[in-house]
């Protein structure tokens, strides 16, 4: 029998989650990345340096599958699987895909074929890699965006992706993450700053939390956001009042 017998319940731990942060380069949301649980880099590009940790550098879409084919085995101890940065591994599935077609560029295979053959291909593996029994964090650049509305035009800061590889993205994951600095001022009355992340959805940004535990800002710190999202957790239990 194939149909459910029962509801699924909702998934508690972060490790469950897939989480989607991106932000200014150098803003330390590689290093944020680092503090999560057993973490494994799948590092597509170099900044890593300054760290200490356990990474896998891949240089090619075929090395990614690789090694996304050894982390489904399941023979190993990683509870949190990061791609730094999912720009460059969908660049790498553009570069497989033409090189499969004998194609320089995706537009070379048909009309719109080359297109719908890469994003097919790069939703097969990160929804596959969402599927596993582990947290799966995605770390992308920022980039400022015009939309143009009926009423006018205004800004706003999305993930470095293609539109298409963008809006795959935000629909697979359940946590999006915007770093950004938060300018306030301080006790003496000087204007201070501070590193944040945003996690909810707003017209000049992109943001957004599944879970409903976030707060709204917090300090980009991984420790507060670990106590952050428990504290959620804990927030949507009833209490022995709400329960009579």
């Amino acid at each position: 029998m194939l149909l459910p017998t029962q509801k699924t319940p909702p998934k508690q731990t972060l490790s469950d989650q897939t989480v989607l942060i991106y932000g200014p380069t150098k803003i330390g949301k590689s290093e944020w990345c680092s503090n999560a649980e057993s973490a494994l880099f799948i590092s597509t590009e170099p900044g890593l340096n300054s760290l200490e940790v356990y990474q896998v550098p891949v240089a090619t879409w075929d090395e990614l599958l690789a090694v996304c084919a050894e982390i489904a085995d399941g023979s190993h101890s990683f509870k949190t699987v990061i791609i730094d940065t999912v720009d460059n591994a969908y660049k790498m599935c553009c570069e497989y895909v033409c090189k499969k077609y004998g194609a320089e560029h995706e537009s070379d295979i048909g009309y719109g074929k080359g297109y719908s053959i890469t994003n097919n291909e790069f939703h097969r593996v990160i929804n596959k890699l969402a599927f596993l029994p582990c947290g799966l964090y995605l770390v992308s650049h920022s980039q400022e965006i015009e939309i143009e509305t009926r009423t006018g035009k205004y800004t706003k800061t999305v993930p470095t992706l293609p539109e298409k590889a963008r809006k795959i993205v935000l629909g697979l994951v359940d946590i999006i993450l915007y770093c950004d600095i938060e300018i306030a001022p301080g006790p003496d009355g000087k204007q201070t700053a501070r590193r944040v992340v945003r996690t909810k959805p707003h017209v000049h940004y992109e943001a957004g939390d599944r879970t409903k535990r976030l707060p709204d800002v917090i300090d980009l710190d991984y420790n507060k956001f670990v106590e952050a999202y428990n504290a959620g957790t804990d927030a949507k239990k009833p209490t022995k009042e709400a329960a009579k």
